[in-house]
């Protein structure tokens, strides 16, 4: 078990990758030849459950394609299916306090860290895989090490607690939800606006400060070069649907006008 984005972060590279909202496992296929590092299986916004993400794990993997989540919200049963069937990132939505996540380490983090419920799932090839059959606490140690929790900065309140959520032990770093966070900033998708900007540029230098990761959503190619410069280990840009969408949309412009 080898996280692959959390590797090459380590290693001084950025990674980048995308929602993943269609739904078609050709589709996940096709991001992973792409060279994209990674997508993560909308299950917030997207219509999916852990049932209908395990075979879009399953096609990431085929490729290359490090498959992560976000989840629905912060329950155990949210967070613990989803990684069974084997993505190897959350993002959490939504979080706003130190205890939520304390919680999301208590759901997602096997002991001593937290109090991941054990079972022998997909995810972990039904403790088939080599790193499932050296005990018990080697796996733990693994699976706690290469799964990332990234709870997601979108709220008032969890900008004010950055630097004590970031903190948790057992929290991989932060996603940052630019939109969301705008909104209850008063500024909806004013992005450019010097306070949204200025507090994105805080999340990331409370990240890097702290030794965690620094994720953030971006919508647009040039959104994703900025925020590469402004420091962030990651960014996930767009969406498949909107991506496939506006490359077709350019396509007929460019071709019938």
């Amino acid at each position: 078990m080898k996280n692959a984005v959390k590797d090459a972060i380590l290693n001084g590279k950025k990674t980048l990758g995308t929602f993943f909202e269609t739904g078609s496992t050709t589709v996940a296929e096709c991001l992973g030849l792409s060279g994209l590092n990674y997508m993560i299986i909308d299950t917030e916004h997207g219509p999916f459950n852990p049932q209908s993400a395990v075979d879009f794990v399953r096609a990431a993997k085929l490729y290359g394609l490090t498959p992560f989540s976000r989840v629905s919200e912060i329950s155990r049963s949210a967070i613990l299916r989803l990684l069974d069937v084997g993505v190897m990132g959350l993002v959490i939505p939504n979080v706003k306090t130190v205890q939520e996540a304390e919680q999301i380490v208590e759901y997602g983090k096997y002991m001593p860290l937290g109090k991941r419920g054990v079972a022998n799932t997909s995810g972990s090839g039904f403790w088939f895989e080599d790193y499932a059959t050296h005990g018990l606490e080697n796996y733990f140690e693994i699976s706690n090490r290469e799964t990332m929790l990234l709870p997601q900065c979108e709220t008032l309140e969890c900008l004010n607690s950055l630097e004590k959520i970031v903190a948790t032990e057992g929290i991989d770093g932060i996603f940052v939800g630019p939109f969301d966070l705008s909104a209850a900033m008063g500024k909806p998708g004013q992005l450019s606006d010097p306070e949204v900007r200025g507090a994105i540029r805080h999340i990331q230098s409370v990240c890097k400060n702290a030794g965690k990761f620094s994720f953030i959503f971006a919508p647009d190619e040039a959104s994703a070069k900025e925020y590469f410069n402004m420091g962030f280990d990651s960014v996930t840009m767009g969406m498949d649907a909107t991506v496939l969408t506006a490359a077709f949309q350019s396509a007929v412009k460019n071709i019938l006008n």
